[in-house]
């Protein structure tokens, strides 16, 4: 009898362990800021040049476990600033990649396109996901948001 109470004693605190290491490798952050709903998103070199290597690097843990949002798509763009743009540059697509299960990060190199930008503009990495959401009879339908990353390029003159 005594040792069925000994064993009790144990496999309580060892079940309490075991959760708090699940819990501990699923870190949830305990805020986040509203504008890391969509991700948090860094790029590196912040100017570049036609035909350079651009690293994006983009954090989704407060997007999955503060605010639930989970992508299906990532679109990465280069984009002018609607405030900004003369109506004759449109967004140059640089990537689409889709969502990986359990992930909570998206890493990649991109070489910037030899495009026409055109001098002193305000461009930026846009970055839009798209992600479910639960209808008013539960049914799921695919919205958009997005963040941003200023970046200057380069332009030859000519």
């Amino acid at each position: 009898m005594h040792s069925h109470c000994l064993t009790m004693k144990f496999a309580i605190p060892a079940a309490i362990l075991s959760l708090a290491g699940l819990v501990a490798s699923t870190v949830v952050p305990r805020s986040c800021a509203q504008a890391q709903r969509f991700g948090d998103l860094s790029i590196s070199p912040s100017t570049v040049n036609p035909g350079d290597e651009l690293s994006i690097n983009v954090d989704f843990n407060c997007a999955v476990s503060y605010f639930g949002i989970i992508p299906v798509y990532m679109d990465y763009s280069i984009s002018v600033p609607v405030a900004v743009n003369n109506g004759h540059e449109p967004n140059i697509v640089l990537a689409r990649h889709n969502w990986t299960s359990g992930s909570t990060s998206d890493n990649f190199t991109v070489q910037i396109p030899y495009a026409y930008y055109f001098a002193n503009a305000g461009y930026e990495i846009t970055l839009t996901i798209t992600y479910p959401v639960a209808g008013t009879d539960g049914s799921q339908y695919l919205v958009q948001g997005g963040t941003e990353a200023p970046i200057t390029i380069n332009v030859a003159s000519s």
